[in-house]
């Protein structure tokens, strides 16, 4: 599928079935699937689309969704061995999305023999749309983005864990937004400089790793490059120098 289609999906299908339920959610819409982690009626009915249509434009390819995942877990190993493969995030932000907060957003990442190579961040509510395709740049609303550059000390990290006193005194320490497709566009702006996470499941970070390495960024997965099927703590920044040791010898303690 061209770019143009795959964004003209993820409006469509947020217009029609996200967008319609946000702040209208009914109490017996929203799932909690273990505690704490929430699932809304929008999510799976979105994903469900999504599905539907990258399904009939590319038949061959994997399709490994949130939802969908999380009733079947042996679909994520379908990623790591797909030639091609597309991963949904069908809302990014659920808690979020149920209790009201315009923080959310839509993710898909298509990956090709492992490797991501192009990605979609929509966010509705506050009208951004990041494009992102491996050695092609990225761009916001079609408009180029610039290559990134820290702010220089202090650096601003959105981070996952309780902000700590010990940390790094370089580092003014926030927590994330409580979603990675706010998150990764906010390092691709320039808001922060670092990001760091414990949870990396795959549609919560490979648009977002696409969108910020392409923009001369780094992602690193416990000193390795991020890719999918890995565990450990994930830190992301705008560069590969003083930022990235001071957030990661914060997720080392």
């Amino acid at each position: 599928m061209r770019t143009e289609a795959v964004t003209t999906l993820i409006r469509e299908v947020t217009d029609q079935v996200i967008l319609p339920r946000f702040r209208h959610l009914a109490p017996e819409e929203v799932i909690q699937k273990q505690p704490g982690d929430l699932v809304t009626v929008a999510d799976r009915e979105a994903e469900a689309v999504l599905t539907a249509v990258l399904h009939a434009a590319t038949p061959d390819a994997a399709i490994v969704g949130e939802e969908a995942t999380f009733a079947d877990p042996s679909l994520l190993g379908r990623l790591d061995h797909a030639e091609h493969a597309w991963v949904i995030d069908p809302v990014d932000g659920t808690r979020n999305f149920a209790h009201g907060s315009e923080d959310f957003g839509v993710m898909v990442a298509e990956v090709r023999a492992g490797q991501t190579v192009r990605g979609w961040i929509w966010q509705p509510r506050h009208d951004r749309f990041f494009e992102v395709e491996r050695g092609g740049g990225a761009t916001c609303n079609g408009e180029q983005l610039p290559p990134l550059r820290p702010h220089g000390a202090p650096w601003t990290a959105a981070v996952w864990m309780k902000l700590q006193r010990e940390a790094d005194p370089r580092l003014l320490l926030r927590r994330t937004r409580g979603s990675c497709a706010i998150d990764y566009p906010a390092l691709a702006c320039g808001e922060v400089d670092a990001l760091a996470y414990r949870s990396v499941h795959p549609w919560d970070h490979l648009a977002g790793a696409l969108l910020v390495t392409e923009l001369g960024g780094v992602s690193r997965l416990d000193g390795r490059p991020y890719g999918s099927g890995m565990t450990g703590s994930l830190i992301v920044t705008a560069d590969s120098a003083a930022p990235a040791r001071a957030v990661e010898e914060l997720a080392r303690t």
